[in-house]
C-alpha cells in the first residue's frame, strides 16, 4: 500500500484532504462473513466462491439499517437477481464440466465436485439469511411505516372476498392450468418462471392415484395486490400506486382461489416452484464456423429457452410426490433441489421498492453538468479542442456529455463520419436514434454491435436490424472475440482539413445504467489517441491486424503485455529503492470490478515480494490472495459497495515519480480477467493532464477513506467490514462513504 509519504497532498476537485492509507491502517474491523473453502497452500482463491462472497456483501446492504428502508427492499431483489444470473452461468457451466467427465481441479485446488458442493452450500446459506432479513427485519419495518405485506391467513373474510373478486377479474383470464396425464404431456417450464405443482383428485377417485397439474404464475401485471383501504375503495389496478396499504402476493391470491381453476376437483397438495436453466447455448455451430453471426445469435436465443435445468427451487417442506415428479421430468438430482424459506422469488419485491415513498429512499439525485460543458451555446467540439474532458458518472451528467456528443455529431453539417461500439444500451436508446438520423442524412456511420452481450442479445439484434435499415454500416465483431470496448469517434471537417474527436469510456452507452453505475469517460481530440482509435475501428469493422498501438492498450493485442511490463517496471523501481539507488519505491493502484487472471496475479505477487506497494479496489470477486506472508503482504484489496454500482476501471503506476500525478494513469473497459485480456476486444486509454489525473486520484482517495461501505479482503477469502474510528465529523468521507461524498462535491456543498 502507498504510505502517506508516497501520496502527499495533491490538488483535487473539492472536499477535505485525503490520503491513501498504508497497509494495516484499516480502521475498526468487523468480523468477516461466511468463510468459503480455501485449500491450504493455494495461491489463488476460487472465483465462484469469491463471487458468492460479493453477493453476500450485497445482502449486507439489505441487512444494514442505515440503508433507507425501500432501498433495503430493493437490495433483497438485487441479491436474488444476481444469484439467478450466477446460477444460470456458473452453476450451469459446472454441471456441464462434471457431465463431460472433467475432474481436473480448479486453480485453487478444488475439484469440480468439491466446488459444486461448496457453491450449493453458500447459495443455501445466502438464501437463508435473505429470508431471515426479510421476515425478521424488513417486513416488520415496512409494517411500522404503513406498508403491510400480509399473508393470506391473516386476512379478514371481507378482504378475502374482495381478493376473490379481484382474482376473477384480473388473474383468472390469463391463467392456464395444464394437466399432466397420458393425453397431456408434461409442459415446458420456462427459465425463472414461477409455477404451482398441484395434486388433485376427482370425486370418488382414490387418493393414492392423484392427478398432477402445473399452473404458471403470470409475470405480467401486479405481483403484489393492494387491498382496499378500510374507509375507501381499493385500487383495483394491476399495479400498486399508493405509498401505503396492505399488499398480498399474487402467489397467495392464486393459491387461495384454485377451486375456480379446478371446479369440482379436490386439491390435495400444492408446491410453489421455479426452475433455473443453464444460460449457455451449446451443441450448435460456433462463431468460427457460422456463416452469419446475426443468424447464429438469433438461433442461439431460441435454443437457450430449452437449455438444461440446473436448479429447482421450492417453498419449505414440499410434497415429496410432487417433487419426485418434477425431478423426474426435469432430469434433476436431489442435490439440485433447494427448499427456500420466505418468498419464492424476491425479485418481485421491486414493485414494493418502487412505491411512492421518497422519505424511505435515497434522496433523488440529479447529475451535475460538467463545468466545461455547461455552455450549451458552445459546440461540444469547441470545448474538447480546449483540452481533454474527463467525466465521472453518475455524479456528472451522462446525457450532457456522452449522449450530447453523438446527438450533436448527428446534426452537425460539418461531421462526415461517426463510429461507435454498442455492447449494451437502452430499449429507446438515444445513441441508436442519433446514429440512424446521421445515416439517413448521408453521414458515414459505422457501428459495432456486439450481438453476444449476455442477456442483451435480443435487444442488440433489434438495434442491428434498425441501423442496417437506415443505411448504417453494421459489424458484429471480430470472429472469436466479444467486443467489449466502449468507444466512439467523430470525424469533422474543420479549416480545410479533418479532425477526429473521441470518447473512450469504462461503461456502456446506456442512459439508464449510467444513472446507477459509476463510470468514467474521456473526451479528446489528441491525435496520438484518435489515430490509434481509428486503427482500432478498422480492426473491428475491417481486416486490419495492426499489432502495435502507440497510446491505446488494446486486448487481445497488446494490453496484457503492456500491463505486465508496467508491473515489471515497478518491480525494478522497488528493487532500486531497496538498494538505496532511488528515493521512490514502486507503487500500483488499480480499481476494477473483478480479478481472475493467474498470470496477472503471479506478476503482482512478484511485485509484492519486491516491495511494491499495491492497492486494489475490486468491487466484485477477486481470486488474488492478499496479505499472505512471503507472498502478498504488500497487497491490499478493498471492495466498496453502496448506492451505486462501482463499474469504472482505473490503473495507476508510479513510474518512479513521488507525485502520483506524474505517474501513468489509464481508464479502461477491461477488468484483469482472462476473458477480458484474451477473449475480448478491450481498450485502455492513457489520461494526461494534471486536472484529469487529480480527479482520478481524488476518486481513489475517497474510496480509500470510506468506512461506510468498504470491506477488506482477508487471505482466507473472507471480507472484513471496515468501521470508522471514533470522533470523526459527521460529514467526513469516512462516515459519508464514497457515493455521498462525491455527490456532495458534485453538487457543490
Amino acid at each position: 500500500m502507498p504510505t502517506p509519504d508516497d501520496l502527499a497532498a495533491v490538488p483535487k476537485p473539492a472536499g477535505p484532504a485525503l490520503r491513501l492509507v498504508a497497509a494495516g491502517d484499516v480502521g475498526t474491523p468487523r468480523q468477516p462473513t461466511a468463510r468459503p473453502d480455501v485449500h491450504e497452500g493455494s495461491r489463488l482463491l476460487n472465483r465462484d466462491l469469491s463471487w458468492l462472497e460479493f453477493n453476500s456483501r450485497v445482502l449486507q446492504l439489505a441487512q444494514d439499517e442505515r440503508t433507507p428502508l425501500l432501498e433495503r427492499v430493493r437490495f433483497l431483489s438485487i441479491f436474488s437477481n444476481n444469484l439467478d444470473e450466477f446460477v444460470m452461468k456458473r452453476l450451469g457451466l459446472l454441471h456441464r464440466r462434471i457431465a463431460d467427465g472433467i475432474s481436473a481441479p480448479e486453480l485453487d485446488g478444488m475439484s469440480p465436485a468439491e466446488l459444486l458442493r461448496a457453491m450449493r452450500m453458500a447459495i443455501s446459506d445466502g438464501q437463508r439469511l435473505q429470508a431471515e432479513c426479510f421476515e425478521n427485519s424488513v417486513k416488520p419495518a415496512l409494517a411500522e411505516r404503513g406498508i403491510v405485506l400480509a399473508g393470506y391467513a391473516a386476512l379478514s373474510q371481507e378482504q378475502r372476498r374482495w381478493l376473490r373478486t379481484w382474482f376473477r377479474k384480473y388473474a383468472f383470464p390469463v391463467l392456464t392450468p395444464l394437466a399432466v396425464d397420458p393425453g397431456h404431456r408434461f409442459p415446458f417450464i420456462s427459465n425463472l418462471s414461477r409455477s404451482f405443482g398441484i395434486l388433485l383428485t376427482e370425486p370418488g377417485q382414490s387418493l393414492d392415484e392423484p392427478l398432477f397439474a402445473r399452473l404458471k404464475i403470470p409475470n405480467v401485471g401486479a405481483q403484489w395486490v393492494r387491498l382496499p383501504d378500510e374507509q375507501g375503495p381499493g385500487t383495483g389496478a394491476l399495479q400498486p400506486r399508493a405509498g401505503t396499504g396492505t399488499f398480498v402476493s399474487i402467489n397467495d391470491v392464486i393459491a387461495a382461489n384454485l377451486d375456480d381453476l379446478f371446479p369440482g376437483m379436490q386439491v390435495l397438495e400444492i408446491v410453489p416452484f421455479r426452475v433455473v436453466r443453464d444460460s449457455e447455448s451449446h451443441g450448435g455451430p460456433s462463431d468460427d464456423d457460422a456463416d452469419n453471426l446475426l443468424e447464429l445469435v438469433e438461433a442461439q436465443l431460441k435454443q437457450r429457452r430449452f437449455a438444461k435445468p440446473v436448479r429447482l427451487e421450492t417453498g419449505p417442506s414440499p410434497s415429496p410426490r410432487i417433487i419426485a415428479n418434477l425431478a423426474d421430468e426435469l432430469g434433476l438430482d436431489a442435490a439440485d433441489i433447494a427448499q427456500c424459506a420466505g418468498l419464492l422469488d424476491y425479485t418481485a419485491l421491486t414493485e414494493i421498492a418502487d412505491l411512492d415513498r421518497p422519505e424511505l429512499k435515497w434522496r433523488k439525485w440529479t447529475a451535475a453538468v460538467p463545468s466545461r460543458l455547461r455552455d450549451r451555446d458552445q459546440s461540444i467540439f469547441d470545448a474538447i479542442r480546449q483540452g481533454d474532458i474527463l467525466v465521472h458518472h453518475p455524479f456528472e451528467s451522462f446525457e450532457a456529455s456522452a449522449t450530447r456528443f453523438i446527438q450533436e455529431a448527428s446534426r452537425d453539417p460539418d461531421v462526415l463520419a461517426i463510429k461507435q461500439t454498442i455492447y449494451r444500451t437502452s430499449r429507446d436508446s438515444p445513441f441508436v436514434s442519433s446514429l440512424i438520423r446521421a445515416a439517413e442524412q448521408g453521414k458515414q456511420v459505422a457501428v459495432l454491435v456486439e450481438l453476444r452481450a449476455r442477456f442483451d442479445e435480443q435487444a442488440n439484434v433489434r438495434n442491428a436490424h434498425a441501423l442496417e435499415k437506415a443505411g448504417a454500416h453494421v459489424a458484429y465483431g471480430v470472429v472469436g472475440y466479444k467486443t467489449h470496448c466502449k468507444a466512439a469517434m467523430v470525424v469533422r471537417r474543420e479549416n480545410g482539413g479533418l479532425r477526429t474527436y473521441a470518447h473512450l469510456g469504462t461503461g456502456n452507452y446506456h442512459p439508464r445504467t449510467a444513472q446507477l453505475y459509476t463510470d468514467l469517460g474521456l473526451f479528446t481530440c489528441d491525435p496520438p489517441i484518435t489515430e490509434d482509435l481509428t486503427e482500432l475501428f478498422n480492426f473491428l469493422t475491417g481486416r486490419s491486424r495492426l499489432d502495435t498501438y502507440e497510446t491505446l492498450l488494446v486486448a487481445p493485442i497488446n494490453m496484457k503485455k503492456r500491463f505486465l511490463d508496467l508491473i515489471a517496471r515497478e518491480i525494478r523501481q522497488a528493487q532500486a529503492h531497496a538498494l538505496g539507488e532511488s528515493d521512490v519505491g514502486g507503487r500500483i493502484i488499480v480499481k476494477m470490478n473483478a480479478f481472475a487472471d493467474n498470470e496477472m496475479a503471479d506478476q503482482l505477487y512478484a511485485a509484492s515480494q519486491a516491495g511494491v506497494k499495491i492497492t486494489l479496489f475490486v468491487r466484485g470477486f477477486c481470486c488474488l490472495r492478499p496479505g499472505v506472508q512471503g507472498l502478498s503482504e504488500n497487497i491490499r484489496v478493498v471492495s466498496v459497495l453502496g448506492r451505486f454500482l462501482e463499474h469504472s476501471r482505473v490503473f495507476h503506476f508510479g513510474a518512479s515519480k513521488a507525485d502520483p500525478l506524474e505517474g501513468d494513469w489509464f481508464i479502461s473497459s477491461a477488468d484483469w480477467m482472462y476473458r477480458n485480456l484474451h477473449n475480448r476486444v478491450e481498450s485502455a486509454t492513457p489520461v494526461g493532464g494534471r486536472a484529469a489525473r487529480s480527479k482520478l486520484l481524488h476518486i481513489l482517495q475517497v474510496m480509500n477513506a470510506d468506512r461506510r461501505g468498504a470491506w477488506e479482503l482477508r487471505p482466507d477469502g473472507t471480507y472484513t467490514k471496515l468501521d470508522p474510528a471514533p470522533g470523526l465529523a459527521a460529514d467526513s468521507p469516512e462516515l459519508l462513504g464514497t457515493f455521498e461524498t462525491l455527490m456532495r462535491e458534485a453538487a457543490g456543498y
